[in-house]
């Protein structure tokens, strides 16, 4: 099984992977985490490139295929091998955030993202999508009250994640059998319950 979460920064979606991971792990399931961009060691050394802030003069064209790129040699090196073993793959963003990100943020067309989306991950879709919702003001508090550094992605500005936010939403009207909008706005313990009832049904 393949499950991916989706978020905007200081959704805490890295929080509930944790602790779906840690339960699984605990009921005996054999389960591999990986993030995007990253992964594998191309993987590495291009998220490095996509997040530093002195790339600023990158296009969003370069942008998209870099991401792609990433993504490509995680399916082929990870993702893949570790379902052909019969193992849980909890991917930390798939290629749903480059449709929002790079599509309905960016502006660039959804329908060549989507090819290009196919491509990079040889047609491999995730069983389950768990979207953390949380609005904009939300992540300005968050992002404030931990004090936290700015990388070239989150520099982007509101009104870009609110046009991102806005894609996933439609994402998950297009998809609603994959793709869970859970709120984000929920204390941490009642989040994880939500989305441990939704992977219960599908185990």
């Amino acid at each position: 099984m393949l499950i991916s979460f989706e978020g905007l920064d200081f959704s805490g979606k890295t929080t509930q992977i944790k602790l779906l991971v840690d339960r699984l792990n605990a009921t005996g399931k054999d389960t591999v985490l990986v993030r995007e961009p990253g992964g594998t060691p191309i993987s590495e050394k291009i998220r490095s490139i996509l997040l530093d802030n002195k790339n600023k003069e990158m296009t969003q064209i370069a942008e998209l295929f870099l991401f792609s790129a990433a993504r490509n040699q995680l399916v082929n090196q990870v993702i893949l091998p570790s379902m052909k073993d019969g193992k849980i793959v909890i991917c930390d963003r798939f290629y749903d955030s480059t449709t929002a990100y790079q599509g309905y943020g960016r502006g660039i067309n959804i329908e060549a993202i989507t090819k290009i989306n196919e491509i990079a991950t040889l047609g491999t879709k995730p069983d389950i999508t768990f979207f953390i919702d949380i609005p904009i003001d939300e992540i300005t508090k968050r992002c404030l009250s931990a004090n936290a550094s700015i990388d070239r992605m989150e520099s982007s500005g509101e009104k870009f994640y609110e046009k991102v936010r806005n894609g996933y939403l439609e994402i998950a009207k297009q998809e609603p059998e994959r793709f869970f909008v859970i709120d984000g706005l929920q204390d941490v313990d009642s989040i994880h319950e939500t989305i441990w009832k939704i992977i219960s049904k599908k185990l």
